[in-house]
């Protein structure tokens, strides 16, 4: 009987042919970058929302980073937005806030849910394994309640337009196995007056060592095949440590810290091989007496709102919903 905890025989070069990693382990740009918009951009005709890069270097770290501020370009007069701190995804090991589907749909976010939208730039493994993206998303919360506490140097758009009464954590794929496992250490931290009111997790990226049945069905997926997201896996974890290890599979260490955030909301679609995942979840969610709001889609496929403008407005819609209070699903 075939093992099933293996995968069909794959390479690394085809995996780094993938990431965008050629075989003396540089990187190479493969994904189209673009810079931010502050300003009316003449050539954006139907231009949704302006954005900037701001550094977010805290005094005495020595890790430079930034986070891509995004706010609609209609906004309300003398109404202030929540804040959602987006985590893009690409297994840990690749992209940035500067490509450009993670930038459209930051543009989009920002305009559709009506908030300001505060997108993350985290190290990557295997340069940088985890937790350093943990550590740097981190470092972004510290640096939004230092903003909070009006910092010696305010960011006007935040202080202008960001409710820091109403903030939100959310991530895509790996961005959300980051937004759940920060908003878990937030969760411990005083971050008054900054109030995290939601967790959003989009096709969160967890695992384990057991195979699910959606991983063994889908299991040459063309978006994300089982042994690209070993590879994953086996490139963003400690040294030596499997997927059973607790920054892969959450179920192993018990969910006792969940308890503390105030509410969740899950998006997945049967066609992503991580659905049986985001479904045990929610089902611990609900076992642990923690409100969750969820969307289980039929077909799609992992990402796909980055690439289908239908299933992206039905995404804003649920995620309005949820971030202003009002049913986003029906459980």
């Amino acid at each position: 009987m075939a093992d099933q905890n293996k995968t069909p025989s794959h390479t690394w070069k085809e995996v780094f042919d993938v990431i965008g990693i050629n075989l003396t382990l540089t990187r190479e740009i493969r994904y189209p970058m673009v810079n931010a918009t502050p300003f009316w951009d003449p050539n954006q005709p139907n231009q949704v929302a302006f954005s900037k890069d701001v550094h977010i270097n805290l005094p005495g770290s020595k890790i430079k980073s930034f986070i891509r501020l995004y706010i609609p370009v209609d906004l309300p007069w003398k109404t202030k937005l929540p804040l959602i701190i987006y985590f893009h995804g690409g297994g840990f090991v690749s992209l940035s806030v500067a490509n450009v589907e993670f930038h459209d749909h930051c543009n989009n976010l920002a305009a559709r849910v009506r908030s300001v939208v505060a997108s993350v730039e985290y190290r990557l493994a295997p340069e940088h394994p985890l937790p350093a993206a943990y550590e740097d998303a981190l470092r972004a919360i510290h640096w939004i309640k230092s903003q909070a506490l009006y910092s010696l140097h305010p960011d006007p758009w935040l202080h202008q337009f960001a409710d820091f009464s109403r903030v939100f954590i959310m991530g895509e794929s790996s961005g959300g196995n980051i937004a759940y496992h920060v908003a878990l250490r937030a969760s411990e931290l005083d971050l008054e007056p900054m109030k995290i009111q939601g967790v959003l997790l989009d096709q969160p990226f967890f695992g384990g060592v057991e195979r699910t049945s959606s991983e063994l069905r889908l299991i040459e997926d063309p978006y994300l095949p089982l042994f690209m997201s070993d590879a994953y896996w086996s490139l963003a974890l400690p040294f030596q440590a499997n997927r059973d290890h607790e920054f892969c599979n959450p179920f192993i260490y018990g969910f006792d810290k969940v308890r503390r955030l105030p509410r969740w909301f899950v998006k997945d679609d049967e066609g992503d091989p991580l659905i049986d995942r985001s479904k045990e979840f929610v089902r611990m969610l609900e076992l642990n007496k923690v409100p969750v709001v969820y969307r289980f889609n039929p077909g799609g496929f992992h990402g796909v709102e980055l690439e289908n403008n239908t299933a992206a407005l039905a995404f804003f819609h649920d995620v309005k919903n949820f971030i202003y209070n009002t049913r986003a699903a029906e459980d």
